[in-house]
């Protein structure tokens, strides 16, 4: 008896001694994100210093739109109200939209006076294109007959304020930037928006550090480093450097194309900034949990390049860094071994620190920091749930249509 109770006493050391080196591994990944990972966790990288051209250069605004009757009367007037000094128009690209969007566009525009509206239709996309990326190709192709030097890109939800257009030009300018590009601020109403969506933004920032991007958010001086990214509700970006780039041709299957625009771009040497928008915002409603995992899940395996490998290492990674801080906490207080417990506590509290200031950005309460890993485990699921759906053959969908594959062609569903 005596020795069966020293063999579970040893037994019982062992597990706790494994529990102690998970639990100080996920503080050690806590500290290296919190000073190794380009301060990721700050929100003040905005627009850069800019000053004003002495002549303000022209720029065609390009809206991809695929069935967005809902959200366009509190989006598209905002960008005919834009007060730009230079020429600037608009070209709105129904996207095969069975609700009306391309009438309704016409609508709004005779009510709202502002910059001029071109409507058109590029048709079904061609094996091997995205919709979103057809229709941005045909809208640029409109563009061009303009000849303008910039091109601003952004999504159909996405309300600029009046003066948004200028500021991106201005920076840009200054900059020396050849695509500036800002997150837009979602909509945070719902109970699932509060919790899912600025972590949204916390994820992608740790994913893609913006000060990596193309500057330090204070002089845009700096060159960054090969990291490269964009958010898609608005691009500003040069056409020249479109050109150079072969944008959007180069990137035409991409799911997730924002990204893949800032590295063709990047990669043909041009200069790309990122940061979070002050004056630019998403009115699409995502209520239900359905509505944001559907708008994850539809390209989370994509980012991971659809290799099972990675998507291991994710889950592995996510599990590590997210959910073995509050679990080493609750077991180490429960098998009364501080030295499983207090790292824990500690990563769970660096955790909790470095999503406040997301969580003020977004002006929802400090409350939400520490649910922060369940939030996190709910987009492991999601993640997941990305690579079973790929793995049955539905891919990628948005908008009934489905990419199975990084090449696959668009099937409507």
């Amino acid at each position: 008896m005596g020795q069966t109770a020293h063999v579970s006493a040893d037994a019982w050391t062992s597990v706790v001694t494994v529990e102690t080196v998970v639990a100080a591994l996920s503080l050690a990944a806590w500290l290296w994100l919190l000073l190794a990972r380009g301060f990721f966790w700050r929100t003040d990288v905005r627009l850069p210093a800019r000053a004003e051209p002495a002549v303000w250069p022209s720029v065609c605004v390009v809206v991809p739109a695929r069935d967005e009757a809902a959200v366009l009367p509190a989006s598209l007037p905002s960008l005919l109200a834009q007060d730009y000094p230079g020429r600037a128009e608009v070209f709105l690209i129904d996207d095969g939209s069975t609700d009306g969007t391309g009438q309704l566009a016409c609508e709004l525009a005779r009510r709202h006076e502002g910059l001029p509206l071109t409507v058109a239709s590029p048709g079904e996309p061609p094996a091997g294109w995205t919709g979103k990326l057809w229709a941005v190709r045909h809208g640029i192709g409109l563009a061009r007959a303009r000849g303008p030097e910039y091109l601003l890109l952004t999504d159909a939800d996405i309300a600029h304020a009046p003066d948004s257009l200028r500021g991106l030009v201005a920076a840009a300018g200054t900059g020396g930037f050849d695509v500036v590009s800002q997150m837009a601020r979602l909509r945070v109403e719902s109970l699932w928006e509060r919790l899912v969506v600025p972590a949204f933004v916390y994820f992608f920032a740790q994913l893609y550090p913006f000060r990596w991007i193309g500057g330090d958010g204070r002089d845009g001086k700096k060159k960054g480093t090969r990291t490269a990214a964009a958010a898609g509700g608005c691009v500003l970006l040069r056409a020249d450097a479109a050109e150079r780039a072969r944008i959007p041709d180069a990137i035409r299957h991409a799911v997730i194309d924002d990204v893949a625009l800032a590295r063709a771009v990047k990669g043909a040497g041009g200069r790309v900034w990122l940061g979070l928008a002050e004056r630019v915002e998403s009115v699409r409603p995502y209520p239900r949990l359905h509505d944001l995992w559907r708008m994850v899940s539809r390209s989370a395996y994509a980012q991971l390049r659809h290799r099972p490998l990675v998507l291991a290492a994710t889950v592995l990674g996510l599990a590590l860094v997210y959910l073995v801080p509050p679990a080493a906490l609750v077991l180490g207080l429960a098998a009364g071994q501080g030295a499983t417990a207090v790292p824990g506590a500690a990563a769970w509290l660096v955790m909790a620190a470095t999503y406040l200031p997301m969580l003020r950005y977004y002006r929802q309460p400090w409350w939400l920091a520490p649910l922060l890993p369940l939030t996190a485990f709910l987009y492991l699921l999601m993640t997941v749930d990305s690579a079973v759906q790929h793995y049955r053959g539905r891919g990628a969908a948005w908008k009934g249509r489905t990419y199975a594959r990084p090449d696959a062609v668009p099937e409507e569903g």
